[in-house]
């Protein structure tokens, strides 16, 4: 075991790497590799470890989890499922004040559940729910806010990726952190949707004023059949995998499966060509391949960490701070947003959980509620400016040259408050978060 000194130049120097735009997946790595050939003196045992690590995490059964739940948001986003979902939940909100900023909530909630990618879902509904809004005379900043805030719905609705990637990383059950999310999901949900709703009612003219049911575009029978089993058939995948997985049918990995099937069913449903099916194909390779090398190098930093002593290092550091568990989850959340400005939700995970999880564990936090409140303090860092990565994902997915970064990111702050919010409530009442997971069969 190394000493301090060392600790303290291992982070440093991969802090350096990553803020000189070096990809996360190489800074772990040549970290990592170098990290232990200087502990074992010999660059040949560091070349075995590292064979063996990624020996070891490739043949794990769970890794098959990420590619067959990308693949499946894949077929999902080629059928057009997100349009008809959004479609679907706008004419049943018709009657409700902001129904489109609510319609984008309500989509983005129900297609991160299917897609597991906030970024995914930013993307998506920019294009999709962005427009029908501008048609209709909202404000541009409600507008925007509301598809940036509500694209946080996708990493904690299960299945989400970022989960998946979280249960590798602290070796904790996949299943029961997928079943873990849904509570907070759904108030997540809720909150944004009763801001909404009363933000709506105070201020009508920022929602484009009251409904006129004369703005709403006719549809003809054909389109109205389309989106019904467009969102149909994405309720009907969640319930069976989420279902199966609750009730112990099958494990995530063999859910993944069977939703990339019901995926591919739902596809050609809709008529996607044979050559839109070998795109999602050939996407789900372009997105799993670097999360898969990024889980492969996380797994040598795993190693790194400890056999240098580097996380009791950092706990030492931390408890020496303060030994309130309060004041120590305020810090790591605020390491959370700091790096949520720079670098993607997936390496916050990679850089930071083989630290932080066993820390929180020493302080006495449960292991499930401490998983969520990470993720959603993760989410939050995305939307925290001046280089909140989901707000940059919107402005690039919008076309309109008034939607600029400062509209988005002042639309962002309400939905960035609410996440804070479901942070400081999971932290009060763990309860929220282990709950449902007790109850699985």
């Amino acid at each position: 075991m190394a000493g301090p000194e060392f600790a303290l130049g291992i982070i440093v120097i991969l802090i350096l790497l990553v803020m000189c735009s070096v990809p996360v997946v190489l800074a772990l790595g040549l970290t990592s590799f170098f990290g232990l050939a200087y502990l074992t003196g010999s660059i040949d045992i560091a070349g075995s470890l590292l064979a063996n690590t990624t020996y070891e995490a490739i043949r794990d059964y769970v890794f098959a989890v990420i590619p067959l739940f990308v693949l499946m948001g894949e077929f999902i986003s080629r059928s057009g499922a997100a349009s008809d979902l959004y479609k679907l939940v706008n004419r049943g909100l018709r009657r409700l004040p902001g129904r489109l900023a609510l319609a984008t909530v309500t989509g983005n909630a129900i297609f991160g559940a299917v897609t597991g990618v906030s970024i995914a879902s930013a993307a998506a509904f920019s294009r999709i729910a962005y427009p029908e809004m501008l048609r209709h005379r909202y404000d541009r900043s409600v507008a925007l806010g509301s598809i940036a805030g509500s694209a946080s719905l996708g990493m904690l609705i299960p299945p989400s990726v970022l989960l998946i990637v979280w249960g590798v990383i602290s070796e904790q059950s996949i299943g029961q952190l997928f079943v873990a999310g849904v509570i907070p999901g759904i108030l997540l949900a809720t909150m944004f949707f009763l801001f909404l709703v009363g933000y709506a009612t105070l201020k009508p003219a920022l929602f484009g004023g009251p409904y006129d049911p004369e703005a709403t575009s006719e549809e003809t029978p054909e389109e109205r059949r389309s989106q019904l089993i467009g969102g149909l058939g994405v309720a009907l995948l969640i319930f069976c995998v989420l279902g199966g997985i609750w009730f112990g049918f099958f494990t995530p990995t063999e859910a993944a499966g069977i939703g990339a099937l019901l995926a591919l069913a739902l596809a050609i449903l809709k008529r996607v060509p044979l050559r839109g099916l070998g795109d999602a194909i050939l996407e789900t390779g372009r997105i799993s391949a670097p999360l898969l090398f990024l889980l492969l190098t996380a797994q040598m930093y795993s190693r790194l960490l400890a056999l240098g002593g580097i996380t009791d290092f950092i706990q030492t550091l931390f408890l020496s701070i303060g030994d309130s568990p309060m004041l120590i989850l305020a810090i790591m959340v605020c390491v959370w947003f700091v790096l949520g400005m720079f670098i993607d939700s997936v390496s916050i995970i990679l850089l930071t959980v083989p630290i932080f999880a066993p820390l929180a564990l020493t302080v006495g936090y449960e292991p499930l509620a401490f998983a969520i409140i990470g993720i959603v303090a993760i989410e939050a860092g995305l939307l925290t400016p001046p280089l909140g990565l989901c707000v940059y994902t919107v402005k690039g997915c919008v076309s309109d040259p008034e939607a600029t970064l400062a509209r988005i990111f002042i639309g962002s702050i309400p939905y960035w408050i609410i996440l804070l919010l479901l942070v400081a409530l999971i932290a009060a009442f763990p309860q929220l978060a282990t709950w449902l997971p007790a109850q699985m069969i």
